[in-house]
């Protein structure tokens, strides 16, 4: 039993609620059913299901809380985790910023779950990675890759009668493949809820393609340059921005979003809510019923979950908070999905085609990897391009070149927009391929 209904969730989180004496309980179902097969040169090396249904039971005294788990469901060992749960909250140190459990709360309906991802088989999966191994050996080259399943539910009820429930489905792939003088690669990635959108064959092909195509890379000077970064190159940088952008460390003066006093000023604001801080085409937002990557309509804690703008047209809209930061300060609590964090970048009407076309000089980027943070307060960062750089001159790919190091901030990085295309979907977000100019390579890396 790993994935249950959402009548035998509720009995089950009903029974472990009926042993609690807490002052109050929260009782969190969690259940998986997941699927992976792995490959390494042109061969199989790993493939297996993982099936668990765990129940968090958190119990409160006042200020004090203590949780504890279970994968047992018998009357027995619900009431055991439960009294488990109250006497660690017994021992614990008083939270002063313990909420109160929610009451009753209305969610929107939105299908995050497709029965034919749910019921992908083994056969699938390797006929999966058959469609990158036999292709990549066909041309003398040497395939890697991972593709993972997932069939998903979770459910939440508390001793004030709120109770939620979803379930999801999940399916993505990699690969990177490479010449067998290790000269060349390529790399793709792809993830769907949807099983029927993924076409392994096809996202292989690409990578095969950049692997060719990226041998006997030259040199080409470090300095600021006009990049096309493809989606899965800009998701990096991206998402390091989306997850800056908590109220609490830009209150604390701890955030490229905290605000800094003039000297003299009086009554300054502890943030920068409401500043605009990129170019006007830059909008990223939430949204669980986004019909591309659905989410579930509810936080952890339970809270509904609304589309909810964090930039719009270069403004700071909102920020995450908890619901105690928001209560602390007066501000409004904007929850984020139980088990996501979702965010969609807009983006315009260019092909990546037509951008490469347009540009008279300038790198294309598949992806960036090895980020690393230098400096919190700008959000500079550095890393390594990988797996398919290369040189465009007069609109056209003329040849791939050694991949660079760069040092760079997602905030200068969307304030030197260029043209945006069409989003799609990676790592469960929504991504544009962007045209940026002026991006900074600080040095060469002999990284392939």
């Amino acid at each position: 039993m790993s994935i249950v209904t959402e009548k035998e969730a509720k009995k089950i989180l009903r029974k472990a609620l009926s042993f609690s004496k807490a002052d109050e309980c929260e009782c969190n179902l969690n259940g998986q059913l997941t699927g992976n097969i792995r490959y390494a040169r042109n061969t199989v090396t790993t493939a297996g299901e993982v099936s668990d249904l765990t129940l968090a039971v958190q119990s409160t005294y006042g200020m004090k809380m203590g949780v504890a788990t279970i994968n047992e469901f018998d009357d027995a060992s619900l009431e055991k985790v439960v009294r488990r749960a109250e006497e660690l909250a017994k021992l614990a140190p008083d939270n002063p910023e313990l909420m109160a459990n929610l009451k009753p709360q209305k969610y929107a309906k939105m299908s995050t779950y497709f029965d034919t991802t749910a019921q992908v088989t083994p056969t699938y999966r390797a006929k999966a990675a058959d469609d990158g191994i036999t292709p990549s050996k066909a041309k003398k080259l040497v395939a890697s890759g991972f593709l993972t399943d997932s069939y998903t539910m979770s459910a939440i009820m508390n001793s004030n009668g709120l109770f939620a429930y979803n379930v999801a489905t999940d399916v993505s792939f990699s690969a990177t493949i490479r010449t067998e003088d290790g000269k060349g690669s390529g790399w793709v990635t792809r993830d769907y809820s949807d099983v029927t959108k993924m076409n392994t064959a096809e996202a292989s092909q690409i990578a095969i393609k950049k692997s060719l195509g990226s041998v006997d890379a030259k040199e080409l000077e470090p300095g600021k340059y006009t990049v096309i970064l493809e989606p899965a190159a800009g998701v990096g940088l991206l998402g390091r921005l989306f997850n800056n952008m908590g109220q609490r460390a830009a209150d604390e003066g701890r955030s490229f979003l905290s605000y800094q006093a003039k000297e003299g000023e009086k009554d300054a604001p502890k943030n920068k809510l409401g500043e605009k801080m990129f170019d006007d085409r830059v909008n990223i937002y939430s949204d669980p019923l986004h019909s591309e990557v659905p989410t579930a309509t509810f936080a952890g804690d339970g809270a509904p979950v609304k589309k909810t703008y964090w930039i719009k047209n270069g403004k700071i809209e909102n920020f995450q908070n908890s619901r105690y930061w928001a209560d602390k300060t007066g501000s409004k609590y904007n929850p984020t999905a139980s088990g996501s964090n979702q965010w969609l970048m807009s983006g315009g009407n260019e092909s990546l085609e037509e951008m490469i076309k347009n540009t008279r000089r300038g790198i294309l980027v598949t992806r960036l990897w090895y980020i690393r943070q230098l400096d919190p307060q700008t959000l500079l960062y550095t890393g390594l391009t990988r797996d398919g750089t290369f040189y465009i001159e007069n609109g056209k790919i003329k040849h791939p070149v050694k991949n660079f190091r760069f040092n760079e901030s997602p905030i200068v990085m969307l304030n030197n927009i260029e043209a945006l295309g069409k989003p799609v979907r990676i790592n469960g977000n929504m991504v544009p391929p962007m045209k940026i100019r002026d991006f900074t390579f600080s040095s060469l890396s002999d990284a392939v």
